[in-house]
């Protein structure tokens, strides 16, 4: 090609990029036109499925169409991931995500319907939740080395609940085991609704859940709470010391929340999913609602920090569970 040629050349090729761009660009300016589906990959009283229906009541009253939430829970969310990363990337179809979807289940399943780096793409974090470690009102053990030293008396005796294997809830007392050189029995149950309710109950001696889904049953005396495992005191639980207070300097368990939708979907689309997110997050009241349901503020995250945190709770949470030696088949 003659080089007087190349400018020629370079502008036809950029208006054939550009007229192919163009049914993108349409779309996303219209974009949307229809309902959102919002999955949430957790059973319904979960933190997962509670923030779910926050972010769906705030995204139908800015965009203006109606945002469905669809609890689909089997398999530790696996399945729920799987179908929305095979979901069409026209930004009709979002997730809400955090670590047991992107960090843990890698590490738990011998393969995965879905690639956490490539199959989405993350819009951002929206708020974190800390767990608490509780007891049943009734329970003899008052204060986490009550529990210790029953553990050392009697190894794997003493049971804690889960909403499964995997989860938040099941990693915080395997990272206790681990730390404090002790052995638990480990009941996972179908949900944390249910693994609550045994821990209330008694059918197990204790566990760590979400502190939002545990409030009620703090404020009603129904569950006594001995540690949180946030760096710093919950300001839901001021009262309760920190895991680190209590010995365990290199103990944290502070969930994000966050939102994605397909890899694939037009940047357009995705800058406004971005910006809906952004003034949700900025609205005073928005704030104090998640307050009032347990969450945690944390500093915002956009969209391109979002991978850099998942890659790093990747592999910290990876080395937990190998040494826990949790697998789900």
């Amino acid at each position: 090609m003659d080089q007087s040629d190349l400018p020629l050349a370079l502008t036809r090729r950029a208006a054939v990029t550009a007229a192919a761009l163009l049914p993108f660009a349409a779309q996303a300016q219209a974009w949307p036109t229809r309902p959102i589906t919002l999955v949430a990959p957790l059973a319904a009283g979960s933190s997962v499925d509670i923030m779910a229906r926050l972010l769906a009541e705030q995204w139908s009253q800015r965009l203006g169409v109606p945002v469905p939430v669809e609890n689909r829970p089997a398999a530790n969310g696996t399945v729920a991931l799987g179908q929305v990363a095979r979901a069409a990337p026209d930004g009709y179809t979002a997730v809400i995500t955090g670590q047991t979807s992107v960090a843990f289940n890698p590490h738990l399943y011998a393969s995965l319907p879905y690639d956490p780096f490539r199959d989405f793409a993350y819009i951002g974090r929206i708020a974190g939740v800390s767990n608490a470690l509780v007891v049943r009102a009734a329970s003899p053990f008052r204060s986490l080395n009550d529990i210790l030293a029953a553990a050392r008396a009697q190894p794997g005796r003493l049971t804690y609940s889960s909403g499964g294997v995997g989860s938040t809830h099941h990693l915080s007392s395997a990272l206790l085991a681990q730390q404090a050189g002790v052995e638990f029995t480990h009941v996972p149950y179908r949900g944390a609704p249910q693994g609550i309710l045994a821990a209330q109950t008694g059918e197990v001696d204790f566990a760590y859940y979400n502190i939002s889904t545990l409030l009620t049953g703090i404020r009603s005396g129904a569950l006594r709470p001995l540690a949180v495992t946030s760096a710093a005191r919950s300001p839901f639980l001021p009262e309760v010391p920190t895991m680190r207070e209590l010995g365990f300097p290199n103990y944290e368990m502070t969930t994000w929340i966050g939102v994605a939708t397909v890899a694939g979907t037009p940047a357009p689309i995705l800058a406004r999913m971005e910006a809906v997110l952004g003034a949700m997050l900025a609205d005073a009241a928005v704030q104090r609602r998640l307050g009032e349901l347990g969450f945690e503020p944390l500093p915002p995250l956009p969209a391109a920090e979002m991978l850099a945190l998942i890659r790093a709770e990747h592999e910290r949470w990876g080395a937990v569970i190998r040494a826990s030696g949790a697998r789900i088949e």
